[in-house]
């Protein structure tokens, strides 16, 4: 069985960058800028942060900021999402900060979100729906518990998987079935709509703290805001670090493995994207209740214990296939 890698085995490789001189937005809201052309195009977001322990995506924040950023078409929206649970990391302990009170990318349903209830993460997701809302293109950036290569959160609609394959990185893609314990921003209205122009990716970097996160991160962004047309294709690209995958691939999820209590453990190893060849493998264990790999290679994606709580998702289940499968719409 595998239990929780400890945090001394995970080297913290990053330093948490300073993003105080953002903190005043621009309109109204801290944290959050929005740099308009002047000119016809698409209205495009990136957020970075949210989750509070996630460095890579504000570090390529920072990045952009300091590159001199300027839109020549449509609207570029740039935020640093969870600041209260950044403002916790702790790199002795830097799991906690992943959130304050909630996770912040599971409170995105209109039931939630208008609802009743409060937390740090609701009033922070409130104050920022309505950049969410009028977003064409949105990357949201993110990490992983455990190592893992880069890894295109794609939502539920091949037509993201689409955009990101014409954004031709990393060279894996994901199409899932949602998270149990609610619904994320790329998940959002159109996002979510496969009828809908609207696009959304979920970029995940690599393991929270390894330097080749930021790198990730950097390329990513550059080559997304070069692929939306809101900056200069030119000015981006040659501010790209990495090679880009010879093929990309699809990982098409059929089931969600939910913890139901703490007593939950794994089976098999942590490893992202590893693959259980033979069909009936037990690949994890809660109690009375067994997992068990459903076809032959299974592909294992995002398994931790990091966060584990009963109710949560500590991995998901599904299968390769290539681009070419991805379903027109």
């Amino acid at each position: 069985m595998t239990q929780a890698r400890p945090v001394a085995s995970l080297p913290i490789e990053l330093a948490p960058p300073d993003i105080s001189p953002w903190r005043q937005g621009n309109r109204g809201v801290e944290f959050v800028h929005v740099l308009d052309s002047g000119r016809p195009g698409p209205n495009v977001m990136v957020q970075a942060l949210t989750h509070g322990n996630e460095l890579c995506g504000a570090l390529a924040l920072v990045h952009l900021f300091e590159q001199g950023v300027a839109p020549v078409r449509g609207t570029l929206t740039l935020v640093f999402a969870n600041v209260d649970a950044y403002a916790r990391f702790d790199p002795a302990d830097p799991h906690p900060s992943r959130f304050a009170d909630e996770d912040l990318n599971r409170v995105w349903a209109d039931a939630v979100l208008f609802g009743s209830r409060d937390s740090s993460e609701l009033r922070r997701a409130r104050a920022l729906q309505p950049f969410v809302d009028a977003a064409d293109l949105l990357l949201d950036m993110h990490s992983m518990s455990e190592p893992c290569r880069p890894l295109m959160v794609c939502g539920r609609v091949d037509k993201n998987a689409r955009y990101a394959v014409e954004l031709g990185v990393p060279a894996d893609l994901l199409i899932d079935t949602g998270q149990a314990a609610g619904l994320r921003m790329i998940e959002r209205g159109g996002f979510g709509d496969p009828a809908s122009p609207k696009r959304a990716l979920l970029i995940e970097c690599g393991q929270h703290w390894e330097a080749a996160a930021q790198e990730v991160a950097i390329d990513t962004l550059m080559r997304f805001l070069a692929h939306t047309g809101v900056v200069d294709r030119g000015w981006a690209l040659a501010r790209t670090r990495r090679v880009p995958p010879a093929r990309q691939q699809v990982v098409r999820v059929t089931e969600g493995v939910v913890a139901r209590s703490m007593a939950f453990e794994f089976l098999v190893p942590l490893v992202g994207l590893s693959v259980v060849q033979r069909a009936g493998t037990p690949i994890a264990r809660d109690g009375d209740h067994t997992w068990f790999a459903p076809y032959d290679n299974t592909v294992l994606v995002m398994p931790s214990l990091a966060h584990l709580a009963p109710g949560s998702t500590v991995a998901r289940l599904g299968r390769f296939e290539p681009v070419q499968a991805l379903q027109r719409g």
